[in-house]
């Protein structure tokens, strides 16, 4: 996830390496008919990454250039995607990490830390705070608890 302008500018130098290596690739006719499958095989992994890329840098320019008067629906498929939809729903209200400190009542230094970090050592209630303070709410929301196959061992994270 690209959460700031620094980062964007290094996607973007990453993007023009991995379109350069496609192109030598692509160019490479006896690497092509001496070994096919190893070929597609590279040239399919700098694709794989290539779309990745791309598709952040989209995402990130779509976050940039949201109103931030029109609400915005933000998908999380699960728990662990919570810290990155705080971050986007912070870029795309036009939020600062001091504005969003300032709603939340925590530090602007603790608030660019937590995104530094996803959010890893924020309490609940810090994140609960960024939470209220970004007015997020669940809309037509669905938990499902698998009570078939719910584990009855300890987990690690």
């Amino acid at each position: 996830m690209i959460k700031n302008e620094f980062q964007y500018q290094v996607t973007q130098d990453w993007v023009k390496k991995f379109k350069r290596a496609i192109a030598a690739a692509d160019r490479d006719e006896e690497w092509k008919t001496k070994d096919r499958e190893r070929w597609q095989i590279n040239r399919d992994v700098l694709q794989v990454h290539l779309d990745g890329l791309l598709e952040e840098i989209a995402e990130y320019e779509m976050l940039l250039a949201h109103n931030p008067r029109q609400p915005l629906t933000l998908n999380m498929d699960n728990f662990h995607a919570l810290p990155q939809l705080l971050i986007k729903a912070r870029m795309a209200a036009k939020l600062s990490e001091k504005e969003l400190g300032d709603l939340a009542q925590i530090s602007e230094d603790k608030i660019r830390f937590y995104e530094e970090k996803e959010y890893e050592g924020a309490s609940f209630l810090e994140v609960l705070a960024v939470i209220f303070a970004l007015d997020l709410k669940i809309v037509n929301g669905e938990v499902l608890l698998p009570l078939d196959t719910l584990r009855r061992t300890p987990i690690k994270v």
